[in-house]
C-alpha cells in the first residue's frame, strides 16, 4: 500500500460513526481547558492594559515599581498614543492566541493518549483481525514518556536560544523542540499499544524514518489553527495503519522462513 492509499483508507476509517464520537471527546475537552485559560489570563491582562491606557490618556502619571520588569518603561511610553495603544492591545491578543493553538496541541495529545487504545482496538477489528496485538506499554509509561519529553523539549528551548535570532532558522529552532515533543508522544501511543517491545524494535530499526516523515507531516497539519482539535484521532488512524502494515509484513516474513525451515528438514 503507497502512501496515498495510506492516507485514503486512514481518512475512510476516520469518517466512520465510532471514530468520529472519538473525535468530541478531546474536541470538547481541549476547547473548555483552552477557553478557560484564555479567558482568565487575556482579562487579567487586558484590565491591568486598560487601567494604564486609562491613565496615560487622562494625563495621569503611570507608577512603575523600580522592581517591574523593563518592559513596564516601554509599555508606558507605547500607550500614550491611542495608535501605539490599540497596536499593543491586539498584539497581546495575537500572541495569546496563537500561544492557545499550540498549547492546545499538547492538550490534544495528551487526551487522546487515553482514547489510543479503543481508536486501536477498533481499527484491530475491522482490518487487522489476523494479526496479533500486544502492546509493550504499562499504566505508567505513557506518563513517564509526557514527562521526559516535555523536559526534554525544555531542554532543547534554551539550548536553541541563540537561533532565535536568526531569520529562517528561528523558526526551525522554535519549531525543533515543539515537533521533538510531537513525534515522542504520538508514536509511543501508537507503536505501544499495537507491538510487543521486540516487534517493536525490529521495525524501528528499519522504518523509523519513515514514521519520521509521517509524524512530521502530521506536525505541519497540527500547525493549522485548531485543526489538532478535530483530526487528533486521524493522527492515530494513519499511524496505526503504518504500524500494523509494518506488522503484517513482519509476521509473514516470519511465517516464509519457517516454512523454508521446514521444507529444509
Amino acid at each position: 500500500m503507497n502512501e496515498i492509499d495510506l492516507v485514503r483508507v486512514s481518512l475512510r476509517d476516520f469518517l466512520t460513526k465510532q471514530m468520529l464520537k472519538y473525535s468530541i471527546v478531546p474536541l470538547l475537552v481541549t476547547l473548555i481547558i483552552m477557553f478557560a485559560i484564555f479567558f482568565s489570563t487575556a482579562s487579567y491582562g487586558m484590565d491591568s492594559l486598560s487601567i494604564m491606557i486609562t491613565q496615560v490618556q487622562n494625563g495621569q502619571d503611570v507608577v512603575v515599581s523600580p522592581d517591574a520588569p523593563f518592559y513596564y518603561s516601554w509599555m508606558n511610553f507605547l500607550l500614550q498614543y491611542s495608535v501605539t495603544a490599540w497596536i499593543v492591545s491586539f498584539l497581546v491578543y495575537t500572541i495569546g492566541i496563537v500561544f492557545i493553538m499550540m498549547f492546545s496541541v499538547f492538550i490534544t495529545l495528551a487526551i487522546i493518549g487515553f482514547l489510543t487504545p479503543f481508536i486501536l482496538n477498533t481499527l484491530h477489528k475491522r482490518h487487522y483481525s489476523d494479526l496479533p496485538m500486544q502492546g509493550y506499554g504499562s499504566l505508567m509509561s505513557p506518563l513517564f514518556v509526557l514527562i521526559k519529553s516535555t523536559l526534554f523539549m525544555i531542554l532543547l528551548f534554551f539550548i536553541l536560544i541563540p537561533l532565535y535570532f536568526i531569520p529562517i532558522l528561528n523558526i526551525i529552532a522554535f519549531n525543533l523542540p515543539l515537533y521533538y515533543f510531537f513525534h515522542k508522544l504520538l508514536n509511543h501511543d501508537v507503536s505501544s499499544t499495537i507491538l510487543n517491545e521486540q516487534d517493536y524494535k525490529i521495525i524501528h530499526k528499519s522504518e523509523k524514518n519513515s514514521f519520521r516523515i509521517r509524524t512530521f507531516l502530521l506536525y505541519m497539519l497540527s500547525m493549522v489553527p485548531f485543526i489538532t482539535l478535530f483530526s487528533a484521532v486521524f493522527f492515530i488512524i494513519y499511524l496505526g495503519h503504518g504500524y500494523f502494515i509494518e506488522l503484517r509484513k513482519l509476521k509473514q516474513g516470519e511465517a516464509c522462513a519457517i516454512d523454508k525451515f521446514l521444507e529444509l528438514k
